[in-house]
């Protein structure tokens, strides 16, 4: 990525460090170099600078005012596949190709993750649905709602057969790691705009596009995206039951699902949620080196 070579060739002056390059030095999260030169690339943006104090107060405010219209027209305007055209159509003319890669890259994580700790549960038959895009013209099937669906189904058929087996998740000396990729996603980089208007930044975005998830989608599915969001902690704990190191919980922030926090703070905690997948993913492919795993 072309923000990993501008990191890895800034310049450092002890009378005035960069902070960005001291954030990519960093090696407290096992993170890939491409990406957190990515998230760095967008986080020092000047549209997050400057574009970003003005979308995130008019976000929280339409979010409120069309809370308060569906209570009067609760599906009036709702369209799943006008919402996934909107989201593709603005990340295709406005957003950063950084940010492009680092939402097409959350879908591919997001399904290693849940097909990890099924192939690790022994007697348990979970089915899934792999979420693999490309490219951005791949987010149009229904992908955003999918993700969403994919993590409470999950949970819901997972913990139904531990019951029903009388088991629990506990501490596995061989643990499956072939469907975590230690390398690079099947990511198609060249097809991400990189027009003179993709200038938008990742946080920016999602607060754009927070209201429309709203507007766009069911009262319950609106709901259900966001609360999804503090299942950050659950999804790492069965993890940490499996691998028998609980450290990583510590440094989830979307913590509590049992108690769900605002739909107005939706759009930081959904780049928190990006930042927890991303670091968990990292951690089993630490963990799958150390196991002596093949890519």
């Amino acid at each position: 990525m072309q923000a990993t070579n501008l990191f890895d060739q800034s310049s450092y002056d002890p009378r005035d460090p960069n902070p960005w390059l001291a954030l990519y030095l960093d090696m407290s999260l096992p993170l890939r170099d491409d990406v957190k030169a990515a998230l760095l690339a967008n986080s020092s943006s000047r549209s997050r600078q400057f574009l970003l104090p003005l979308i995130r107060p008019l976000a929280k405010a339409a979010i409120i005012l069309i809370q308060l219209l569906k209570i009067f027209i609760p599906n009036r305007f709702t369209s799943s596949k006008v919402l996934h055209w909107s989201i593709h159509w603005g990340l295709r003319w406005f957003v950063r190709p950084d940010a492009n890669y680092m939402i097409l890259r959350h879908f591919h994580i997001g399904s290693e993750i849940l097909q990890f700790v099924a192939s690790n549960v022994p007697g348990v038959e979970i089915p899934l649905h792999p979420l693999r895009p490309r490219n951005l013209r791949d987010l149009v099937d229904n992908v955003f709602l999918q993700h969403d669906l994919n993590i409470y189904n999950f949970i819901i058929r997972l913990n139904r057969e531990l019951k029903a087996h009388g088991s629990e998740l506990t501490r596995r000396e061989k643990l499956n790691f072939e469907c975590i990729t230690d390398g690079p996603f099947d990511i198609d980089h060249q097809s991400l705009p990189r027009g003179p208007l993709n200038f938008l930044d990742l946080e920016s975005a999602i607060e754009v596009y927070t209201p429309l998830y709203e507007l766009f989608l069911t009262d319950s599915d609106f709901w259900r995206a966001c609360n999804s969001l503090q299942l950050d902690e659950t999804v790492a704990i069965y993890v940490a039951k499996l691998v028998g190191d609980a450290s990583y919980v510590s440094l989830v922030n979307n913590k509590h699902p049992l108690v769900p926090m605002a739909t107005t703070q939706a759009g930081y905690r959904l780049m928190l949620h990006g930042l927890a997948a991303e670091s968990l993913h990292a951690t089993l492919v630490q963990c799958k080196h150390k196991s002596g795993g093949e890519s």
